[in-house]
Formats: structure tokens, C-alpha cells, sequence
């Protein structure tokens, strides 16, 4: 399901433990387009989710989310399923009908963007020691390889450049709570991205 993360507060569960949960807006999702294996060659179907100005998007694009009867979706993304049939175009899915609290989920998002950085905050270096003949390089990464051996610098070398705006999934959140009328799902932990970003939240894929 696509969903919106709200921002991170904390609940008392049961027991009387605090937890700290991720809020995340999870729909509602508007089915836009579906596939069918006899058809296409595999099952699918085409979430839509959140808003956005009829005349900022093309024409082509807002016709396709018409489909569905709704005005232009911030997000569309394809769900690969087992099968579709009792989806229809149109039709709008909330939490409640995927999760419930005790399930684990993976969620997928894009971690906030950085900018070009160095190597201490990208990788955690710890840079030359700031004391007596250490000049203008206390951030600086040091050498990255030999000479004529191997004469080159190896792939994957940890150095500077841009850190951060990639897609990431934290895997195996447990669900804390699911409130079906404010479409809102609590999920145990932090997951990726800013407050505000979109993220997709599935199954756990393996627990």
C-alpha cells in the first residue's frame, strides 16, 4: 500500500512499555488499472494515491487516472498479486483490509538527500588528529591506493560525494496499531525518509 509518513511519536503498549512508532497516512489507495495473466501475461494492479492539480500533469496522465473516476494521483505504483479479481477500477483500499496489528511489513522510501559530503559524515571517518603538525587536512580521507600497484583506485572505495536521496527498505516493523477510520497505521521503529515523503509498506517478504 502507498502511504505518506506523518512524522514519529510513541504509545503505551500493554504492558506499559513505551514504544516509539512511525505514523504513516496508508491510503486511501484507488485502483486504477489492473493486469491480468491470461491478458497480459502477469497479475497486477495499478495503486493510485494522494492529489495533485489537473493542470500540472499531462494530458495523457490525467486520462489514465480518470479510469478510476478520480481526479489526477500524486503516486501511481504497480502491485504485482496472486490474482485480481476482486479488485475493481475504481474501487478504494484501506489498512484495515491488508494489515493488522501484529504483522510484520517492509517499508520502502527514499532517505532524505544530503547533499555532496565528505567522508567524515558519510562514512564516519575520523579524520587526522587535531594536534601538532596536522595542516588544513583534518577532514580529508587519506590515501586511496599505491603506486604503480595497482595503479589504480579500486570500485567502492569509500570517499567523498553524494550522500543520502536513495531508496531504502527497513524490513520487519511490526505494526502497533491500525485506525481504519483515519486511514493511519503505527509501526514500531523508524523507516526511511522524511516526514511528509511517501513510502510503500508491504507483507513482511521474509521474517
Amino acid at each position: 500500500m502507498i502511504g505518506r509518513k506523518l512524522g514519529m511519536t510513541q504509545v503505551l503498549s500493554e504492558e506499559g512499555e513505551q514504544v516509539p512508532v512511525t505514523v504513516i497516512l496508508a491510503g486511501p489507495c484507488t485502483v486504477v488499472q489492473k493486469h491480468e495473466a491470461a491478458r497480459d501475461g502477469y497479475s497486477a494492479v495499478q495503486l493510485g494515491f494522494g492529489e495533485r492539480k489537473p493542470q500540472r500533469v499531462s494530458k495523457a496522465y490525467r486520462m489514465h487516472c480518470l479510469r478510476a473516476g478520480k481526479g489526477a494521483f500524486q503516486v501511481l505504483t504497480e502491485f504485482r498479486t496472486e490474482e485480481t479479481g476482486e479488485l475493481e477500477v475504481g474501487s478504494q483500499l484501506g489498512p484495515g483490509a491488508l494489515f493488522k496489528p501484529g504483522d510484520k511489513v517492509d517499508v520502502s522510501g527514499v532517505t532524505k538527500g544530503r547533499g555532496y559530503t565528505g567522508v567524515v559524515k558519510r562514512h564516519g571517518f575520523d579524520g587526522f588528529p587535531a594536534s601538532h603538525g596536522t595542516h588544513e587536512t583534518f577532514r580529508h580521507g587519506g590515501s586511496i591506493g599505491n603506486r604503480s600497484y595497482p595503479g589504480r583506485v579500486f570500485k567502492g572505495k569509500r570517499m567523498a560525494g553524494q550522500y543520502g536521496h536513495t531508496r531504502v527498505t527497513t524490513r520487519n516493523l511490526r505494526v502497533v496499531a491500525v485506525r481504519e477510520d483515519e486511514h493511519i497505521v503505527l509501526v514500531e521503529g523508524a523507516v526511511p525518509g522524511p516526514s511528509g515523503g511517501i513510502v510503500l509498506v508491504r507483507k513482511a517478504v521474509r521474517e
